[in-house]
């Protein structure tokens, strides 16, 4: 066993806990005011679930609804369906609105994603995420033991870790961030940056996408803590704090590469890609597919699209350029401005190149089932993915592994977590270079099939040698997670 747990309990662990802001199940209001809950079926679900049925675990989060609704007894019923159990953290109006929306979305996220022009600053915000964190760690001490191995999402709970300690729950815990960690000169700006750190230096084991992310982390506590030593020689380093030993690793996180390999080969989204390529008929389809979110760079996207089209006019009336949003928090009023301003953009562009028979954009603002959006990838030619920054960004695998003709080309900014992996063979771009993103789209256009090819291939073979099993593997086996 690894020595992470000799502090702790020399007992082997037993169960597997997830705690993540969300659970893993939609949750939708019926007709008749009863409550259907829909498991989830997401890469990180899909990888854990067998886990967590296996050694009777439990998945610990908020419903995404009003702490006013009782769902004990859907919840009851799920567990029967997913085999583990859904544990509910029950918030309130007011800490949704502060933790959530508030210190999560407007301040860690842009924060974390280097905008932090769009911080708002509010101490109040603060006070409520403490709060929420504390929720949620009493949830997890009533529904886990000693010997369980409690595994921490994300921004919106870096602090569980310490509110178990400080009520004096031993567990065995572990975090892993999803977005990246920005560096030094950006992350100080955070008003209560040294308590944030200090919280996370609690958990035992601390996973990140990228090794940029990890340095990042580091240097920061490096630099703000006192009486701290770091190893960050080897993939998986050492920091000594407080006379605990914590491992800070690298664990780049990715898809079901089989499930989307094989849903591309699927009868029924065959047959829709055809349909597609037969719409859009003698033309290439460069593909965009985002949710809506200003850190991935969907304006930058389309801009460099227009210069395109004014730099090189063979691509007029020769590719279609298809944006798919799909709707994200539209409580806070900054993403209405940013679909706004995509909305004008797609409208300026149109409004100038479309002729008789062709319209360069094809926009949509919704979500799509899981085997509709393979047949978009499935029908492109060319995967536009240029986030400003992105702690992976698993659009860029998703394209990869449901091209199973090895026939699309992958642009992909240089800012995303995928690009450590799949830079090589991606064209690479700067997002805010709206000139080379424009030349890396006529590259895409004008590139000979058998580049392509060799390409994709080397893109393909990558993902599925490290898909979302892999990820999880290396993480639980670094954590020395070791069920009876």
């Amino acid at each position: 066993m690894s020595e992470l747990y000799t502090s702790t309990n020399d007992q082997d662990v037993s169960r597997l806990v997830i705690v993540s802001n969300r659970l893993p199940v939609t949750i939708r209001n019926k007709e008749n005011d009863s409550w259907e809950i829909i498991p989830g079926s997401g890469g990180l679900v899909t990888a854990l679930s067998p886990i967590m049925s296996q050694h009777k675990g439990a998945w610990i989060g908020w419903s995404g609804i009003s702490s006013t609704v009782e769902l004990k007894h859907e919840l009851e019923k799920s567990r029967a369906e997913m085999g583990y159990e859904l544990k509910l953290v029950p918030l309130s109006n007011i800490e949704v609105q502060k933790y959530y929306l508030g210190f999560s979305n407007e301040i860690l996220w842009p924060l974390f994603h280097d905008l932090q022009s769009r911080c708002y600053f509010d101490p109040e915000y603060w006070v409520e995420y403490q709060s929420a964190n504390s929720r949620f760690a009493d949830i997890v001490a009533e529904n886990t033991e000693e010997t369980d191995f409690v595994w921490v999402h994300d921004y919106h709970l870096m602090l569980v870790a310490k509110e178990l300690k400080n009520m004096g729950a031993k567990r065995k815990t572990a975090f892993f961030l999803h977005t990246p960690f920005p560096s030094i000169d950006i992350y100080i700006k955070l008003p209560w940056h040294s308590k944030i750190l200090k919280a996370i230096l609690e958990y035992d084991l601390i996973g990140f996408q990228t090794i940029r992310d990890r340095n990042n982390f580091l240097q920061s506590v490096c630099y703000l803590m006192k009486n701290i030593r770091c190893d960050a020689r080897k993939r998986i380093s050492n920091v000594i704090f407080q006379d605990r030993k914590i491992q800070v690793g690298v664990f780049p996180i990715s898809i079901d590469y089989n499930e989307f390999a094989g849903r591309a080969m699927d009868r029924k989204v065959t047959k829709h890609s055809n349909l597609l390529k037969q719409a859009l008929r003698n033309r290439k389809i460069i593909l965009g597919v985002e949710r809506l979110d200003y850190s991935k760079g969907i304006p930058e996207r389309l801009k460099a699209f227009r210069n395109a089209l004014h730099r090189y006019s063979d691509l007029v009336e020769k590719v279609t350029f298809v944006q798919i949003v799909v709707p994200s928090r539209g409580e806070i009023p900054e993403y209405n401005d940013l679909k706004n301003e995509i909305e004008m953009l797609v409208s300026e562009i149109n409004g100038e190149f479309t002729q008789p028979g062709w319209v360069p954009v094809h926009y949509m603002y919704r979500s799509l089932k899981r085997g509709e959006l393979i047949a978009y990838y499935k029908a492109s030619d060319i995967a536009l993915v240029t986030p400003l920054k992105d702690g992976m960004n698993l659009i860029a695998k998703e394209y990869c592994a449901a091209k199973t003709q090895n026939n699309g080309v992958l642009i992909l900014s240089r800012f995303a977590g995928a690009s450590y992996q799949l830079g090589k063979n991606s064209l690479q771009v700067n997002p805010y270079d709206i000139e080379g993103c424009a030349d890396a789209i006529y590259r895409a256009y004008t590139m000979e099939e058998h580049e392509i090819k060799s390409r994709m291939v080397k893109l393909r073979k990558s993902i599925k040698k490290r898909d979302i099993y892999w990820w999880a593997d290396s993480f639980l086996t670094s954590a020395g997670y070791n069920p009876q």
